[in-house]
């Protein structure tokens, strides 16, 4: 009889200890809130999306994939409506354009479009590897209110036009805004940045934790976008 009570005595002890320690088990940790970006002004805009260029004389950077990438940053800015890169590779087929080579060009795309600006992005550096790096820019052709589309213009004849002479600079364009970076992981400030982008955007309880935006190229290319959309942003608002 004993030795029957000690036992069930023995089982209540340990389920009593489990429930103890399900119960001071710490609350599962909550995502944090990332930064909302917003299109300075009133109006909400159209922005077109152009396939990357590459210049990093690397072949890992897709074009296509590149600029899908920009896409998902883009679309997250309030009073803004982005236009995805497979609209604006149909017109640059229809118009014999491998990418736009002026100013001209690109409001000519924007037209046929009708939308109010085509973002290009273009790659300067790329290196995948951990710590990896990307050198990138975003530049935006806004199309001037005062724009008049000629049926028989030829856009291969627009940027021969653009063309400068020797020692000729390049005039400013209206309504045109670039935001220019190089991100290298190894740089203490570079890192910094990346985990604080992470903040609401990665799983609290994933294994790797912030360190996956440091071993996934995709997901480090959405942060070095996200960097350059929120200067492309602040300048457009300074100007």
């Amino acid at each position: 009889m004993n030795k029957r009570r000690n036992f069930w005595l023995s089982v209540l002890l340990t389920a009593a200890v489990l429930m103890t320690a399900a119960g001071c088990e710490p609350a599962a940790k909550p995502y944090g809130v990332e930064a909302k970006l917003r299109l300075p002004g009133a109006r909400r805009q159209v922005w077109a999306l152009a396939p990357a260029i590459n210049l990093s004389g690397e072949q890992g950077p897709d074009p296509l994939l590149q600029a899908d990438l920009v896409y998902q940053q883009l679309q997250q800015v309030r009073g803004l409506t982005v236009v995805p890169v497979n609209r604006v590779v149909e017109v640059y087929a229809g118009l014999r354009l491998d990418n736009v080579k002026s100013a001209e060009q690109a409001y000519l795309v924007c037209d046929l479009l009708g939308c109010d600006g085509l973002v290009v992005p273009t790659i300067t550096a790329y290196d995948p590897y951990d710590p990896p790096k990307l050198g990138a820019s975003l530049q935006l052709f806004r199309k001037p209110p005062s724009y008049a589309r000629s049926e028989t213009i030829d856009p291969r004849e627009l940027a021969r036009a653009a063309a400068l002479p020797p020692g000729q600079s390049l005039p400013r364009q209206p309504g045109f805004v670039q935001a220019v970076g190089m991100y290298d992981a190894a740089n203490g400030s570079v890192r910094q940045a990346v985990f604080q982008y992470a903040q609401g955007r990665h799983d609290p309880v994933s294994p790797m934790g912030q360190r996956e935006y440091l071993v996934s190229m995709d997901r480090y290319c959405g942060f070095v976008y996200n960097a350059l959309a929120t200067d492309l942003l602040r300048s457009i608002q300074t100007q």
